[in-house]
C-alpha cells in the first residue's frame, strides 16, 4: 500500500503579511497528554494561554513554562527579530513580519519561512508524542553564515489563572549548552538544550520584559497584562545548510539525550500511520486534515494517578478526550459525542474501546462525570445528559467493531445506570413514574449541554423534561433491549421503559403552533432550539415519522447557518447575535443564538433519515472547510457568532466540532474533485496547486479493525527521505464586512468565506435577512417550502417497532 502523503496548508506573502492577518491566525501542536504549544502566526502572544511549552503537570494541570522566545538572527551586520510582542502602552513590536515569506501547517507541524539578505531561514516547532518534551528547529537554507540568539522567557504559571507579577529571577544551573531553570519547589525543573554544530553557550544576562498586553484576553474582559523574566540567552552560528535546534523538557535530561531530527521523523511517521489507519477515502483532502486534527484531542490521562494505576492493574489502555484547546479539560459529554468521529471515523477502534473503559471506571451512582477539573483527581458529576450519551457511544462502537467482549464488560454498569435513573439519581435526575420521561433540575446547577453559568446565574436552566435528554433516554432504553437480546438476557423491562417514554414524548413534546417540538415540558418552553433534532438523529428516533419533515424545516429556516446551527431562533426575545464582551455578556449569548458547528453532524443524520440525502447540511460543511484556514490553522473552533460574518469565537480547537465535521463529511460527500478558487487579501486569485479528493461515506466494515491490533508508530529509517504532499497555497482572505452591532475587525482579520452553493436560510427579521444577503447569490431559495402542518393524534402513539 502506498504511504499516504501528509496534507499541507500553506500561506505565502512575497512582500510580508498584513500584521492583523497573522495576529488573528493561530496554530497549535499537542503531545497526547493534554499539553500543548500555541501562538499566533506572527509569533506574538495574544492570549494568556499562548506559550511555546504548556505541558500538563500532575496536581496542577496545564502550566505555561516557556512563554516565548526572543528570536534574533544576524547576517552581515544586519539583525532581525523574528518574534514580536504587544505592549501595555499600545505599541505593537513585530519587526520580523516584513521578512516573513510563508507559513505552513505540514501535517500537524507548523513551519515559518523568513528571508534576510537573500538567505532563507525555516523555523519548525514540534512536541514529542507522549512526553513533556518539545523542540524548535531553525535551518539555514542559504549559503551564508547566520548568527542566532535565543532568549527564553519563563513564567511557571497555570494557563487559566490570573497572571501575578513575576516572583523574581529563578535559580539557574548552566552546563555549557545545557540550562536548568528551578523556579519553585512545587513545579518541575525546566531543562533546555541547544543542538548545533557550532558551540552554543548560554550567556547569563537576566532581563525583564516590558508590561505585555494580551489583546484577546482584554476583549474577553479578563486579566490581560503580564511581565516575564528571562535568565539569559543562547547564541550560536548556522552555516549554510545547517540546523540549530532548541530542545526543552519538564522531564528528565534523558528526554533530551536524543537526535532531534530523528524525533521529527518519528513524528512524521506517526502522522502518516494515523492516515494509514483511516478509511481509504479519509486519507487525502479535507478528511485527511480532519483525521490529523482529531488526533490532537485523544490523550493518555496519566496526569491523574488513579488512571495510571487502573491501567497498570488491568492491563488496559487509559484514554480520554480533551474537549477543546486551550482551556477545556476532558468532559464526559464531549467525549461521548466525539468518540465516533475522533476514533471510529479515523480507524482507531482500540482508542475508542480504551475511552469507554476509562470512563466506565469513573461512573458513580449511575452518573458519568461531567468534567475533570484542571489538575484535579476526581470528576464532577453535575450532568443529566453525559451519561445518556454513553449509550450512543457504545452503540456506534459496536456497529463499527462487533466487539461483544466490551459489551459484556460494560453490561453491569449500563444496567446500574438505567436502574439509578428509574429510582432517581442526584441533582433531581430521574424518571417521572407518571409518564416515564426523564426529568432533571437542581437549584444552582446547569445540567444539560446548554450549561452557561456566571456569578451564580444559570443562563439556560432548562429544568424539567428537556427534549434531547428524553430522546437520549428513549434511545438508551431501546439499545438496552437490543443488547439484552444479543447477550441472551431478558429485554422486557427495557422495552417497557421505551414504550412508556415513546408514548408520552409524542403526546407532550409536539407544539402545533410552531410545527416543531417544545424544548422543555412540565413548564413548557416553546423556544425553537436545535435540541429537537436528536429526536430524529439517534439510532432509535423517539419522534413519530410523520413529524420529522416539519421539524427539519423549522430547524432549517430558523437555525441553520453556513457553519452550524444557532442555539436559539432569531425571533426569540432572548436571542443574541454576537458572542462578545465580558464574561457575563458572553455567557448570556453562549446558548442564546451562538452557532455550534458540532450540531451539524446530527442535522446531517436527521436530514438524511427524513429526505434520503443531506445536501443542505453538506453545503454548510463546506463553510467549515473554509474555516480550517481562517482561524486556528487546520482546526475547527468551538462556536461562531449567530449572524454574518459568522466570526469564530470561544476555543480555537474543539473536539466535537472536528469529530462531527469529519463524521458528517464522510456521510454526505461523494468522492469527487474540487477546484475552489481562493483569493488573497490583495484581491488577486490564488490558484490551488492540486485538486483535492474528498472522502465518501465509509461502510462500517471498513472500520472493523480488531481492538487488539496495535496502532503505535513504528520507527522509520531516519535516513529515508520523507515524502511530502503537494502544497495548497492559501493566501489570507479579505477582512470581514462590519455590521452595526459588530465593530469592523482590524485589517486582515480572517473572514469566513461563504460558499455560493449554501442554500439561504429563511429569516424572521428583515434586518437579519439584509445582513445575510450575500448568501443568496447563486443559492437555491427554500422560502417557498411550507411545513406539513400535521398534528399528532392526542392519543398515545403506538411504537413503530411493535
Amino acid at each position: 500500500m502506498t504511504e499516504p502523503l501528509l496534507p499541507k496548508l500553506s500561506f505565502s506573502w512575497p512582500d510580508g503579511p498584513p500584521a492583523e492577518e497573522v495576529l488573528t491566525r493561530e496554530w497549535i501542536v499537542a503531545n497526547g497528554l493534554g499539553g500543548y504549544a500555541s501562538g499566533t502566526v506572527a509569533l506574538v502572544n495574544t492570549r494568556r494561554y499562548h506559550g511555546l511549552f504548556v505541558p500538563t503537570l500532575p496536581g496542577h494541570g496545564r502550566t505555561v513554562l516557556l512563554a516565548r522566545l526572543i528570536e534574533e538572527i544576524s547576517l552581515g551586520g544586519e539583525s532581525l527579530r523574528l518574534d514580536g510582542e504587544e505592549r501595555a502602552n499600545g505599541e505593537l513590536h513585530c519587526p520580523g513580519l516584513c521578512r516573513l515569506r510563508a507559513f505552513a501547517l505540514d501535517g500537524l507541524l507548523p513551519e515559518w519561512e523568513y528571508e534576510l539578505g537573500g538567505v532563507r531561514l525555516v523555523r519548525r516547532h514540534f512536541m514529542v508524542h507522549g512526553e513533556n518534551t518539545a523542540f524548535i528547529a531553525y535551518r539555514n537554507l542559504g549559503e551564508r553564515r547566520l548568527r542566532l540568539r535565543l532568549r527564553p522567557f519563563v513564567t511557571f504559571r497555570f494557563h487559566d489563572r490570573p497572571m501575578p507579577p513575576p516572583d523574581g529571577y529563578p535559580r539557574v544551573v548552566i552546563r555549557g549548552d545545557q540550562l536548568e531553570i528551578h523556579p519553585r519547589n512545587d513545579v518541575p525543573t525546566l531543562r533546555l538544550k541547544v543542538y548545533s554544530r557550532c558551540p552554543s553557550p548560554f550567556v547569563a544576562l537576566a532581563e525583564r520584559s516590558p508590561l505585555l498586553l494580551y489583546r484577546t484576553e482584554r476583549a474577553r474582559g479578563l486579566d490581560h497584562h503580564e511581565e516575564q523574566n528571562s535568565p539569559g540567552y543562547f547564541e550560536c552560528e548556522l552555516e549554510g545548510g545547517d540546523s540549530s535546534i532548541l530542545g526543552f523538557t519538564a522531564d528528565a535530561w534523558e528526554q533530551l539525550e536524543v537526535d532531534p531530527l530523528e524525533q521529527f521523523e518519528l513524528e512524521r511517521a506517526r502522522e502518516r500511520k494515523l492516515l494509514g489507519h483511516a478509511p481509504e477515502r479519509a486519507r487525502s483532502g479535507t478528511p485527511a486534515r480532519l483525521v490529523l486534527a482529531a488526533d490532537q484531542f485523544v490523550i493518555e490521562p496519566f496526569v491523574r494517578p488513579q488512571d495510571e494505576a487502573w491501567a497498570r492493574a488491568t492491563g488496559r489502555d487509559a484514554r480520554s478526550v480533551i474537549a477543546g484547546y486551550p482551556w477545556f479539560t476532558d468532559w464526559g459529554r464531549d467525549t461521548m459525542i466525539s468518540l465516533e468521529g475522533l476514533t471510529l471515523a479515523t480507524g482507531r477502534p482500540r482508542s475508542a474501546a480504551a475511552i469507554l473503559r476509562t470512563f466506565q471506571h469513573y461512573v458513580r451512582e449511575g452518573l458519568l462525570p461531567n468534567v475533570f477539573p484542571e489538575g484535579g483527581r476526581e470528576g464532577l458529576y453535575h450532568t443529566a445528559d453525559a451519561t445518556m450519551w454513553l449509550f450512543h457511544a457504545v452503540d456506534r462502537y459496536l456497529e463499527a467493531t462487533g466487539d461483544e467482549e466490551l459489551l459484556q464488560d460494560l453490561w453491569p454498569t449500563l444496567v446500574e445506570i438505567v436502574d439509578r435513573h428509574v429510582q432517581g439519581a442526584r441533582f433531581g435526575i430521574g424518571v417521572d413514574p407518571s409518564d416515564g420521561l426523564l426529568r432533571q433540575g437542581a437549584d444552582g446547577y446547569q445540567l444539560t449541554w446548554m450549561d452557561a453559568k456566571v456569578d451564580g446565574w444559570v443562563v439556560t436552566p432548562r429544568r424539567g423534561k428537556a427534549v434531547e435528554i428524553n430522546a437520549l433516554w428513549f434511545n438508551a432504553a431501546r439499545l438496552m433491549a437490543d443488547w439484552a437480546e444479543r447477550l441472551g438476557r431478558e429485554p422486557g423491562r427495557f422495552r417497557a421503559i421505551a414504550e412508556k417514554a415513546y408514548a408520552s414524548f409524542n403526546r407532550r413534546f409536539w407544539n402545533p403552533e410552531t410545527k416543531c417540538l417544545f424544548d422543555v415540558v412540565d413548564e413548557d418552553d416553546p423556544a425553537v432550539r436545535p435540541n429537537q433534532i436528536f429526536a430524529i438523529s439517534l439510532r432509535h428516533p423517539v419522534l413519530r415519522r410523520e413529524l420529522w419533515e416539519p421539524v427539519i424545516q423549522t430547524v432549517e429556516q430558523e437555525l441553520l447557518t453556513p457553519v452550524g446551527l444557532r442555539t436559539l431562533s432569531p425571533s426569540h426575545p432572548d436571542y443574541r447575535p454576537y458572542y462578545d464582551g465580558d464574561l457575563r455578556a458572553r455567557d448570556a449569548a453562549y446558548h442564546q443564538g451562538t452557532v455550534w458547528p458540532w450540531l451539524l453532524g446530527h442535522f446531517v443524520d436527521a436530514e438524511t433519515k427524513t429526505r434520503g440525502e443531506a445536501s443542505v447540511a453538506h453545503r454548510c460543511l463546506e463553510g467549515l472547510e473554509a474555516h480550517l484556514s481562517a482561524a486556528c490553522v487546520g482546526q475547527v473552533g468551538e462556536i461562531f457568532d449567530a449572524t454574518e460574518p459568522y466570526r469564530a469565537r470561544g476555543c480555537f480547537a474543539q473536539a466535537w466540532s472536528v469529530a462531527e465535521m469529519l463524521r458528517a463529511w464522510g456521510k454526505t460527500v461523494e468522492r469527487r474533485g474540487s477546484s475552489v478558487e481562493r483569493h488573497s487579501s490583495s484581491g488577486r486569485p490564488a490558484p490551488f496547486a492540486v485538486k483535492n479528493r474528498r472522502g465518501a461515506a465509509v461502510p462500517s466494515r471498513a472500520l472493523d479493525q480488531p481492538p487488539s491490533r496495535a496502532m503505535g508508530p513504528q520507527a522509520p529509517d531516519p535516513h529515508a527521505p520523507s515524502p511530502s504532499a503537494p502544497e495548497v497555497l492559501l493566501p489570507g482572505p479579505a477582512a470581514h464586512r462590519a455590521t452595526p452591532r459588530d465593530p469592523a475587525p482590524p485589517r486582515g482579520t480572517p473572514a469566513l468565506p461563504t460558499p455560493a452553493s449554501v442554500r439561504r436560510p429563511r429569516f424572521s427579521r428583515p434586518d437579519e435577512a439584509r445582513r445575510a444577503a450575500p448568501l443568496a447569490r447563486g443559492a437555491t431559495d427554500t422560502a417557498g417550502r411550507s411545513a406539513s402542518g400535521h398534528s399528532p393524534s392526542p392519543r398515545e402513539a403506538t411504537p413503530p417497532w411493535r
